[in-house]
């Protein structure tokens, strides 16, 4: 079959097949991520609600948690509905099309939330090392900025993928084993040399998370030096809790990219990882940083947790730890 015709043959949909080898458990697996998406979409949109509200609260750790909450709910909203779907064995079809805009919608969410979680650790930085300067440096033009440089930024990146998915013919391969689309997921369908779909998806993903991982990692090194260069830090109790928050906030970022980074390794390498193990991890990425981000950079931040208490009242004492 000549290369032209071959480069139009897409099927019209793909079947999702779940979690491969464990689709007797489908239902018992729906339970936790039904519950897991619905506390995300409660805190989320709770922490919104009450930044958007409360004028006191419009500086900028507060506006890039609201955009990190809308980030949180597109993520989640891109996957979940449809995984569900399949766990209940409700829909496991998705058209082509509807497929290739689930991939860029998880892409561009999760690249311009990588983006919005520098723009915090910076934040942190300059308020913590240079605190006299952070007026002058976070200003409200500089945040939108940031916000329309990460949209831009995850448009440019993922918008290229669609094309070079398109090219490919899948000669009637369209078994997906997953519970949502996924770039690599694609590609691997096709009956055509996939080389350039794996070698731009991980140029990409270095560029983009990876070189964003990386920036964090060192701003919070600073961080940790800055709080341990305090001649009073060991006896100030504020001094403490501010580090031990720094720290809980470090270990949301690593456990954000872990399990995004080792399922886009492991689709691109990973050729003797197990398939329920690619699909439960990618799972985990996007919906379950979205469901502790309010708790960790929430209510965790002093202000916001005490104009949650004023505003929701016992609603917000489950969501709440103890000061």
């Amino acid at each position: 079959m000549p290369a032209a015709n071959l480069s139009g043959s897409h099927p019209m949909f793909f079947i999702l097949v779940g979690i491969p080898g464990m689709e007797k458990s489908h239902t018992w697996i729906s339970i936790p991520v039904c519950m897991m998406y619905s506390a995300a979409l409660l805190g989320n949109v709770v922490l919104l609600v009450t930044i958007m509200k409360d004028h006191s609260l419009h500086e900028p750790m507060c506006i890039f948690l609201c955009m990190l909450a809308v980030c949180d709910l597109l993520l989640s909203t891109a996957t979940v509905p449809k995984t569900l779907s399949v766990l209940w064995s409700v829909s496991t079809k998705i058209s082509f099309s509807g497929c290739l805009v689930q991939k860029f919608s998880i892409y561009f969410v999760f690249v311009a939330e990588s983006a919005i979680l520098l723009a915090m650790a910076f934040d942190r930085y300059i308020a913590i090392c240079d605190p006299l300067q952070y007026p002058a440096i976070l200003t409200w033009s500089v945040m939108g900025k940031v916000g329309i440089v990460a949209l831009i930024r995850s448009f440019c990146i993922m918008f290229p993928p669609i094309f070079l998915l398109k090219r490919l013919p899948y000669c009637g391969h369209n078994v997906m084993p997953h519970t949502y689309c996924e770039h690599i997921g694609m590609a691997r369908l096709a009956c055509a040399d996939i080389s350039i779909n794996i070698w731009y998806g991980v140029a990409s993903g270095f560029l983009s998370a990876g070189l964003d991982a990386i920036s964090i990692t060192i701003s919070y090194v600073l961080i940790f030096r800055c709080l341990w260069g305090l001649l009073s830090w060991r006896a100030s109790p504020k001094a403490l809790h501010t580090c031990g928050s720094h720290v809980l906030h470090a270990m949301f970022i690593a456990m954000f990219y872990t399990p995004a980074f080792f399922s886009f390794l492991a689709h691109w390498f990973g050729q003797h990882v197990p398939q329920h193990v690619l699909a439960s991890f990618a799972n985990l990425y996007v919906v379950v940083p979205p469901m502790l981000n309010p708790i960790i950079y929430g209510v965790r931040t002093r202000q916001i947790r005490e104009r949650l208490l004023l505003s929701w009242g016992p609603i917000s004492v489950c969501f709440t730890p103890p000061c």
